[in-house]
């Protein structure tokens, strides 16, 4: 064998060994900038390109007519912590770290995230709002896992509370002024200083690539706004009064609830503004979505204002009311305006597809798969046949899967397996399990093959 012959197999065997996938349609010249939004607890009913009607979402519907919206776009999981570690890992709750919320469940340091690889690729990466994926000076707080800065919380027990004495700005506290919770004083809401330095953030960076990430609170229990917001709502809807318990009391919970997405919308459309004063909006794509769908905690009313978009469930469940969430991709001159996707996606998704635009290698192993020949139209989408998600109950797992338009659910622990034609039947009022027992069995047998025990 000559010495040129064995340099080339050993050329084929390492690229064959490694265990990263090159981004096929990258960006050509400048890699984009991101943004990412993720609400709290906003369903798929929750905006107006949705099908809100109570709740004005002009910035957020003006994003869907700008690019591209989804109708068959799900969460991670039907909880919050879970669903930002599928977001942030590519890996759905069979095989992710976090699969519940409990503070015990952090990530480690063999957990990587796409941030990681955007930072190795050149990008400033910021994150702002709600962690919930490790408390400060664990292996979980978000310097470990690329980010290079973080303003807000990290551990997701105080992110329900908008007037909180502090939050952390990188690793120190930040204290918010005219603040005591104890004591009921608010004066400066949280949202609104993550906000500021996200949009600070956002300046100071225009000139070289950056990775936003924006995990606003809102709608978040516990229902409060400032005033300002809250007085386009006061009055409109007939309110039903929360008696305050761990949330602070409301009399006019629906009111509030409404000025708290329509604050939100109104913050993302100055994040529009800026990109569009500073000349970079065609260097940026914007995505939007949600963690789960909505829940009535602390006085908010998800069926009122029809928030679930007419789905079963809400947050907690594995019905699609709990996981089907609105997801928008905007990004002018790249992705076609006013188009919509009915493919059916994840969380898990979004990794690859940043990682692609980005050109930056990543993991084979992952379970999503890149949405960029979807949004840019160049090329096809690889379909990905299943979406598996798990949570914790009380006495044990809530699994579902989704194979085509076929959805299994054991919507609790130890209950009959369910089966649902979703094309057919989006609300899942039909349950298929007796009539369609092969089918039945088959997408049971699937869901079982697609865990993993969870590493303690």
């Amino acid at each position: 064998m000559t010495r040129s012959l064995v340099a080339c197999i050993l050329v084929t065997v390492l690229a064959s060994s490694l265990a990263v996938v090159k981004g096929l349609h990258a960006v050509e010249d400048r890699p984009p900038n991101i943004v990412l939004i993720m609400a709290d607890d906003l369903g798929y009913g929750g905006v107006g390109c949705y099908g809100q009607t109570r709740v004005a979402t002009p910035n957020i519907d003006q994003l869907a007519a700008n690019g591209m919206r989804f109708t068959q776009a799900y969460a991670g999981c039907c909880m919050c912590a879970p669903s930002r570690c599928v977001l942030l890992t590519g890996l759905h709750t069979g095989h992710c770290r976090v699969r519940a919320n409990d503070p015990k469940q952090r990530l480690t340091p063999v957990d990587h995230t796409f941030v990681e690889l955007l930072r190795k690729a050149g990008y400033a990466t910021a994150g702002f709002g709600k962690w919930g994926l490790g408390d400060s000076e664990t292996t979980g707080e978000p310097y470990r896992h690329g980010f290079g800065n973080w303003v807000g919380y990290l551990d997701q027990a105080d992110a329900h509370f908008h007037y909180p004495d502090w939050i952390w700005k990188d690793r120190a506290k930040f204290i918010l002024a005219g603040n005591n919770h104890e004591k009921s004083k608010r004066q400066t809401y949280a949202p609104d200083a993550m906000h500021e330095a996200a949009i600070e953030f956002i300046r100071a960076n225009k000139d070289v690539p950056f990775f936003c990430y924006i995990a606003t609170t809102i709608p978040h229990a516990e229902l409060l706004v400032p005033p300002d917001s809250l007085a386009q709502y006061d009055g409109r809807f007939p309110e039903k009064p929360y008696v305050g318990d761990r949330y602070a009391s409301n009399e006019k919970p629906r009111a509030t609830y409404a000025a708290m997405v329509t604050r939100m919308d109104r913050d993302i459309g100055r994040v529009v503004k800026l990109l569009k004063d500073l000349d970079i909006e065609k260097d940026t794509l914007v995505l939007f979505t949600s963690d789960n769908g909505p829940i009535n905690a602390g006085g908010a009313d998800p069926d009122f204002f029809q928030n679930g978009g007419g789905l079963r469930g809400w947050k907690f469940s594995l019905y699609e009311g709990g996981i089907r969430v609105p997801f928008i991709a905007s990004w002018p001159g790249r992705i076609k305006v006013g188009t919509i996707s009915e493919s059916a996606i994840s969380h898990d998704d979004i990794f690859p597809t940043l990682c692609e635009m980005a050109n930056a290698a990543w993991p084979k192993n992952i379970d999503g798969v890149s949405l960029m020949p979807t949004m840019t139209g160049r090329g096809q989408t690889k379909i990905k046949e299943r979406l598996y998600w798990e949570s914790p109950s009380n006495d044990g797992l809530m699994q579902a899967i989704r194979h085509g338009n076929f959805k299994g659910i054991r919507p609790k622990a130890f209950a009959p397996f369910e089966l649902y034609d979703l094309k057919a039947d989006p609300t899942e009022s039909n349950d298929l399990a007796k009539n369609h027992s092969e089918i039945a069995s088959r997408l049971e047998m699937e869901m079982a093959s697609l865990r993993i025990e969870a590493a303690r």
